[in-house]
């Protein structure tokens, strides 16, 4: 907690930048951020989480309608002027309860793994790419193609449509810039009107901080340019989903040299050993963690290796690393010095998923597990009696199938605790009896005349 001094000068530096209020916000199960707006004059007392909340109107925060008040500490080293709303600051917040940090709380769980990544001397980076369709919404509520130039097969990287929507693109880069991230590459992607972004690492922390505000900002401009943002991640069937792809590597705490690269592989990947057994352990848990990086039913829609698309689906359905090959869950990139976990979409609580992929790969460096070889076979070409002879497991197919895994892996329970274990299986085993108690237009379509 910052003292009476440190927090007089950062209300002064809020005043003079015209901030009226305060959002201390942290995220329910799901990574949506919630929050109360505190007008500046009242900073001290919201500094020290004077903002109380009822657990039981909230999503995955354990609490019962007789439970005392959670509060929300807001982290005032992450403060974001909203650049859409200068009257607004943002701030990444952790929930308290009793005066302790509420281990239900997902940024609280993350910063707990953090702690023992820093034990072991490491510091943990991450870049997350961000994917996005860029849609229209019309009065039955279905999601359509803004362009209607934008239709082509295979649209990745075309020019022409990328600066059909430059208004949007330019206003969200210039505003990701003016916050110090760094972005060095945005482009059209694989689908109609998607989109991704690409900005410098940071440390993990940092970076699910600013992929938290990104789904917020995104939809903002967005809204102001007459377009509806969506992190879905699967909104076309015959379309490209939205992945938000993590990019790791271990750094030393005390120096930050990147303790993943290596010139001396004699895989010719460019990781180190301990890179290797950091692969290794999220390779062990692969399809218990697919839960929490692909967390919605629509997320099993992107993981298929084709589906209703007329090409490969680029989506990684397997639980196998290697090169370049994005048919393997976990990619290392051409340089080496970072693995990429491709499964992560762009509905992922990133806090959740990276405090338990982070968990993983420790499991990995302190166990020196070894990964096995790499892939760089067409995987998806592979029947599955090949895929077996190999040893290579798929992921799981649905939410069920993910959840099952979640829920049968130990090391989950061991890291998030029982009660956010027991949280997260409980609001998705209910999503996905939802799901199957819903009535689909496609089986309306195909049933309601058909006997």
């Amino acid at each position: 907690m910052k003292s009476v001094a440190e927090l007089k000068k950062v209300k002064q530096a809020l005043n003079k930048q015209g901030v009226k209020y305060c959002l201390g916000a942290y995220v329910d199960i799901h990574g949506v951020p919630k929050g109360k707006f505190v007008p500046i004059d009242h900073f001290e007392h919201f500094a020290h989480g004077s903002e109380l909340y009822t657990g039981y109107a909230l999503d995955g925060l354990g609490q019962a309608p007789n439970d005392d008040e959670i509060s929300s500490v807001p982290d005032l080293d992450h403060i974001i002027q909203l650049p859409w709303r200068k009257e607004v600051a943002w701030m990444p917040a952790d929930n308290h309860f009793h005066g302790q940090p509420y281990p239900l709380n997902s940024r609280v769980l993350l910063k707990n793994i953090l702690a023992e990544s820093a034990k072991m001397g490491f510091t943990f980076n991450l870049g997350i790419e961000c994917e996005i369709y860029v849609l229209k919404q019309d009065e039955m509520g279905r999601l359509l193609i803004p362009n209607p130039d934008d239709n082509l097969e295979k649209s990745c990287y075309d020019v022409k449509r990328f600066m059909d929507q430059f208004p949007w693109l330019d206003e969200m880069v210039t505003t990701m810039n003016g916050l110090g991230w760094d972005v060095y590459s945005f482009d059209h992607e694989d689908g109609n009107s998607q989109f991704e972004f690409d900005f410098k690492y940071a440390d993990a922390l940092t970076m699910t901080d600013r992929y938290i505000f990104f789904r917020a900002m995104a939809k903002a401009i967005g809204e102001k340019h007459g377009l509806l943002a969506t992190f879905m991640p699967k909104p076309f069937a015959d379309k490209t989903g939205n992945g938000a792809h993590f990019n790791m590597s271990l750094a030393d705490k005390r120096t930050g040299k990147n303790l993943f690269e290596s010139k001396k592989d004699p895989r010719g990947l460019g990781i180190s050993p301990l890179g290797y057994s950091f692969i290794a352990g999220i390779l062990r848990h692969g399809r218990a963690l697919c839960a929490v990086l692909a967390p919605t039913v629509n997320s099993y829609k992107r993981l298929r290796r084709r589906g209703a698309m007329s090409y490969y689906s680029w989506a990684p359905v397997f639980n196998s690393f290697g090169t370049n090959n994005r048919t393997n869950s976990i990619r290392v990139p051409m340089g080496g010095g970072r693995c990429e976990s491709r499964n992560a979409d762009s509905a992922c609580n990133p806090y959740l998923a990276a405090a338990l992929v982070l968990a993983a790969g420790l499991e990995g460096v302190r166990e020196r597990l070894a990964p096995g070889e790499p892939h760089h076979e067409n995987l998806y070409d592979l029947s599955p009696a090949e895929l077996a002879k190999i040893n290579v497991q798929e992921l799981p197919r649905t939410l069920g199938e993910a959840v099952d895994a979640f829920e049968a892996d130990p090391f989950v329970e061991k890291i998030l605790g029982k009660e956010l274990c027991d949280e997260f299986i409980r609001y998705k085993r209910a999503e996905w009896t939802e799901y199957h108690q819903s009535i689909s237009q496609w089986e309306i379509d195909r049933y309601a005349r058909l006997f």
